[in-house]
């Protein structure tokens, strides 16, 4: 079948997941959005550029999948997990974050989670239990989508700013304006930023951490790309700096979501630590204990109350395979930010192939004024186009992405992943860019 696809065909397989047609695909999550284009290609034989899952492009360390057949041989696959994570999880968890973090957290503050996805989840319900007066997530956007539907879910209220509008010294007004209203329990970003892949900067993040303090705001860091603004060629030797930036290093009052899908490329198996700081860790707090009986601690609160009533624990053999790849990092054996950098060159391929054929860069800038580096995710647009009308247009070419707009981005355009794109399908995706480009321009 012949580019563009046939508007019925594509139309009616969007009805089938709920749609009425393409034009409504900028407000479809992003797994919705990934059935109706394998159902299309399913249809019509086409195969897809897909740019619209964050999904790991590289192989899942080895070193992680023998770690797990072993414990699976062990007998492991029999037990239920400890909930608070396996001795050897904690411990190589607290080394690998002060290996490439430079920060000190301590063992028993060290939880695995199924992924990020359930330590965001769980951290926002534990976060708006903290205070009676508190009860809304601030996040940084753009974000990665999911987290505000997670709060959407539990019912906790969200408040939102567009960064890029808000960068360096303008920054601090911005977040004196949000956490001035006393509603604010906890602040969430990436950083990298997904999907802009802008970085904050140390005196950005000194700024959140000095405020976090000053109004009691809890802070989550995502740091599901950890070390990977390949713009810092120093970055991930272990136990040496330069180290991923952190604003650990300017409050206690947060802590860091670290996941092994993109480190490791394993997202299949949903491991994941959340690091807590422990003067955070072990506070106590009223609201806490007046609601489940106990002392308040929010660590044994947050793992023996929320996160048991989400899941027995991680898997037990993922917790395993975490361990292993921690340890290998920490000792030089698995050099994850070099392996990952290989995003970095996808995302360079993409982008010219972009820029040659109309299209341009939307989140383009950092604070610093540089570029934004090339990395997992990268945002573009066409023309004046809102980003639901170029996806609905882009969808007919074979190929897919995100819309900014569900990322809560202020400028418009889409949210592209460079991860998936294998080397054969370059000259696929410049001949459709090149062929979209002369049937609009």
């Amino acid at each position: 079948m012949n580019i563009p696809l046939n508007k019925q065909l594509v139309d009616s397989t969007c009805a089938a997941f709920g749609l009425h047609n393409a034009q409504e695909l900028g407000a479809a999550s992003i797994r919705q959005l990934v059935g109706v284009v394998k159902d299309i290609e399913k249809a019509t034989g086409v195969e897809f550029v897909h740019m619209e899952l964050g999904e790991p492009g590289l192989p899942a360390e080895m070193i992680g999948i023998e770690a797990e057949h072993k414990a699976l041989l062990a007998g492991k696959g029999a037990k239920y997990p400890i909930i608070t994570g396996i001795p050897e999880v904690k411990h190589w968890g607290s080394e690998f974050v002060k290996a490439f973090v430079g920060l000190d957290i301590p063992e028993d503050c060290i939880v695995p989670t199924v992924g990020s996805m359930q330590a965001a989840f769980a951290l926002n319900m534990t976060m708006n239990q903290l205070s009676k007066q508190k009860d809304t997530v601030l996040f940084v956007d753009p974000c990665f989508p999911v987290q505000k539907q997670q709060c959407k879910v539990i019912g906790v209220r969200v408040d939102a700013f567009d960064v890029a509008d808000f960068r360096g010294d303008k920054l601090e007004a911005e977040l004196e304006r949000h956490f001035q209203t006393g509603r604010i329990a906890a602040m969430l970003f990436s950083n990298p930023n997904n999907p802009s892949w802008m970085c904050l900067t140390e005196q950005e993040l000194e700024v959140i951490g000095r405020l976090a303090d000053k109004y009691d705001v809890l802070v989550i860091e995502d740091l599901a790309y950890l070390n990977m603004d390949f713009r810092e060629t120093n970055r991930g030797v272990p136990y040496q700096a330069p180290y991923q930036p952190s604003v650990g290093r300017y409050t206690h009052n947060c802590v860091h979501m670290i996941s092994c899908s993109k480190m490791f490329s394993y997202a299949g198996q949903r491991g994941a630590i959340v690091a807590m700081e422990p003067e955070l860790a072990h506070k106590c707090f009223p609201a806490l204990a007046e609601r489940y009986g106990n002392d308040g601690q929010f660590l044994r609160n947050f793992v023996y109350i929320v996160l048991y009533a989400l899941s027995s624990g991680v898997a037990h053999s993922v917790q395993y395979a975490m361990a292993a790849m921690f340890e290998a990092a920490c000792k030089g054996e698995i050099r994850f930010v070099e392996n990952t950098r290989e995003y970095a060159r996808r995302a360079q391929k993409i982008k010219e192939m972009m820029l040659r054929n109309g299209f341009r860069i939307i989140y383009d800038t950092d604070a610093d004024g540089r570029p934004v580096g090339d990395g997992f995710f990268f945002t573009f647009g066409y023309k004046d186009w809102t980003g639901e009308a170029l996806l609905n247009k882009l969808i007919y070419y074979g190929i897919s992405a995100i819309s900014l707009k569900s990322t809560g981005a202020m400028r418009e355009g889409l949210r592209g992943c460079a991860s998936a794109i294998r080397e054969d399908q370059y000259p696929l995706l410049e001949e459709r860019l090149r062929q979209f480009n002369m049937d609009f321009a």
